[in-house]
């Protein structure tokens, strides 16, 4: 439910098209490690996140890289400051957080102890070290790492706890109990930790660039991205780095097309759909193993469970066990066209 989540979040202006281009994508990688032709990696899912977030964060930091839903969503995750076209300049920034500061003691003065903590935490971020090249002027580069750790942190908390309130509130009866499953439970640390550790990977490998090479490099995206993709141990899913890895692809293709190194083919978008449709269908009658199980019974909703009931067995012969998850079934069969005497032929009245 939650790699679906982030999928459907990573591609929600792409349409039908991008999922199932991802399931025919999956479908064959399935089937390649069934019959052997592709050999599986341990955290293989990690090592594709990885290059695809090297790949995906170079584009972010690229004049005119990323354009659309997929800069805005970076933008959010990383924050504007890592765009080298950020317009701040030094002196408004700190003429803005001046401004703020004395608006804070004035509203703060004669206050308890809050005032005083809020006045340590903005101490803390603005006399620690920031390099001349860092856009983050309201904070110093171990402020600036901290605070993306944990405000992706709660967003992800946030995500896994709204996932689970539909089944906790099922149970809000039956068992009580589970109502606190919904706020100590694993796997919201988990997506949090993921968040919070790719953000703040991310912005710690990039200060400590600037601070190394004394510069603002676009190629700096490239290896804190791959660092940051390390984060995935945290929350590992095969779906979204193949889901990311085939959009990558996609982009490629037309940073291609708008630099005139490969053609432009009308209509590829449908072209791709009906192979992808082809693949997962075929899929679907001759290794049904090799499905996911969720477009498995998406296709028995669909169809009302008329692709369970096709003669499997027959299709035996051709070595991609079909009838492997079918054994029990016999299909009722007319002898008058069969070649040979059905098991359990139809009874006429």
């Amino acid at each position: 439910m939650e790699s679906w989540l982030w999928c459907r979040f990573a591609g929600i202006l792409c349409g039908n098209s991008d999922r199932k281009k991802k399931q025919a994508t999956e479908t064959l990688f399935r089937m390649g490690v069934a019959r052997g032709t592709i050999t599986t990696l341990k955290n293989g899912e990690v090592l594709l996140f990885c290059i695809t977030a090297a790949m995906y964060m170079f584009f972010f930091r690229c004049k005119d890289g990323l354009k659309g839903f997929t800069f805005s969503a970076l933008r959010f995750i990383v924050g504007k400051e890592e765009i080298p076209t950020h317009s701040y300049s030094p002196e408004i920034a700190y003429a803005k957080v001046e401004q703020k500061t004395e608006e804070q003691e004035e509203k703060a003065r004669g206050r308890n102890i809050i005032a005083l903590v809020r006045k340590l935490m903005d101490s803390i971020c603005k006399h620690g070290p920031r390099h001349r090249c860092c856009k983050h002027y309201e904070d110093n580069c171990i402020s600036y790492c901290i605070k993306g750790f944990i405000r992706m942190f709660s967003v992800g908390y946030l995500i896994q706890c709204c996932l689970r309130i539909p089944s906790a509130f099922r149970h809000l009866f039956t068992q009580p109990s589970r109502l606190l499953s919904l706020f100590y439970n694993k796997e919201n640390f988990q997506l949090g930790a993921f968040l919070g550790s790719f953000v703040s990977i991310y912005k710690g490998t990039s200060c400590f660039l600037r601070w190394v090479r004394n510069l603002d490099d676009e190629l700096h995206a490239i290896i804190a991205g791959f660092l940051a993709g390390v984060s995935m141990m945290f929350y590992k899913s095969t779906t979204i780095s193949m889901y990311l890895a085939s959009k990558l692809v996609e982009t490629l293709y037309f940073k291609g097309i708008e630099a005139g190194k490969v053609p432009y083919f009308p209509h590829a978008d449908t072209v791709i759909y009906s192979i992808s449709t082809a693949i997962c269908f075929q899929a679907a009658v001759m290794e049904v193993q090799n499905l996911r199980p969720s477009y498995w019974k998406f296709l028995l909703r669909l169809t009302k469970g008329r692709f369970a009931v096709m003669n499997r067995k027959v299709l035996d012969v051709f070595g991609t066990g079909a009838s492997k998850h079918f054994q029990d079934f016999i299909p009722r069969l007319d002898p008058r066209y069969t070649t040979v005497t059905p098991e359990l032929p139809i009874k006429f009245s």
